[in-house]
């Protein structure tokens, strides 16, 4: 029998690139793309698609029911740098879409889900190098509090209620195929758009400001196992630390210049270093290697190749 996965926030940076793969693996008419608006992109047109807003409960039991849905993808929020400008939306979209598939799964209306957390769970004070899977968080923005309190909640649901709820703390994600959404870490994608199209960056973080960053193709790949991993082998309900590689403004700029020569970037810090500063520097993710098999495959020379030549094509 056929696997049936609603994708909700499936326009966003994430979702268009997951709902692609997720077609590709299940079959297009068993994988139901959905977002707050019907845009003329691939993702929409390429499948079923149905609009829907990820606050309203109604809409999404229709939804599970009309579909026969197995496993709910829950992909919409409102990111760092974007949720600062509106910290009251922000938390009820971050929270309450959230509340909405973990009833329904509760209700067992569907099997499983798959929520996102994020490195802003963490701040300050937690430790900056090799952050571990069990360490402080005391996040400093309302999309870090969202998705630390959320973390408790999938773990709270699967404890009292059994539900199967899986989750990977993203670090900052690089695409080709989609524009920056509004992350503290978006200065790695609009780089190499900049770096084709005008030659010079001017960046948003100091130059020497190091985060944990992945490309697309492995945080897809990274949703997708933990998904399919057997449950015996998903032994952390809350969230798994996941990691690749970190790098500074400075180190991606001068990986972009061994291919384009020319290209410069300046640096002019704004209210998102903040931001950047209370994240870690660096991951442990030994946890998700050894429980479900995560590997990493693009360093930031592999991820920067394969950037420029599909912005180019």
């Amino acid at each position: 029998m056929s696997t049936k996965i609603l994708i909700i926030g499936a326009c966003g940076q994430i979702g268009t690139e997951l709902t692609q793969k997720l077609r590709a693996v299940y079959g297009v008419e068993n994988v139901i793309a959905s977002d707050i608006r019907k845009l003329n992109i691939d993702v929409v047109n390429s499948g079923p698609f149905e609009v829907v807003n990820a606050l309203d409960f109604n809409q999404i039991e229709h939804l599970v029911e009309k579909y026969a849905i197995d496993e709910v993808y829950l992909m919409a929020a409102l990111l760092s740098a974007t949720a600062e400008k509106n910290p009251a939306f922000a938390w009820d979209l971050n929270m309450n879409s959230l509340f909405h598939v973990l009833n329904l799964a509760k209700a067992k209306k569907i099997k499983k889900i798959f929520w996102p957390s994020s490195i802003a769970v963490f701040g300050t004070t937690t430790p900056r190098e090799n952050t571990p899977q069990y360490t402080i968080m005391e996040p400093s923005t309302v999309y870090g509090i969202s998705k630390q309190a959320g973390e408790r909640w999938c773990e709270y649901y699967h404890n009292i209620f059994g539900v199967d709820v899986r989750s990977i703390r993203y670090p900052g994600l690089i695409s080709w195929s989609s524009p920056p959404g509004g992350g503290t870490t978006d200065y790695a994608v609009d780089i190499y758009y900049k770096a084709l199209s005008d030659k010079k960056y001017e960046c948003f973080l100091a130059k020497d400001t190091k985060m944990p960053m992945m490309y697309m193709d492995d945080a897809i790949r990274a949703t997708i196992a933990i998904m399919q991993a057997p449950v015996e082998s998903v032994k952390i309900h809350s969230s798994y630390n996941l990691a690749a590689m970190s790098f500074t403004p400075e180190e991606i700029a001068a990986e972009i210049q061994k291919h384009i020569p020319e290209f410069s970037i300046s640096y002019a810090p704004d209210f998102r270093q903040k931001i950047a500063d209370s994240w870690p520097a660096s991951i442990d993710d030994d946890f998700a290697r050894k429980d479900w098999g995560w590997k990493h495959e693009f360093d930031l020379a592999t991820m920067t190749k394969d950037m420029l030549m599909h912005l180019e094509e």
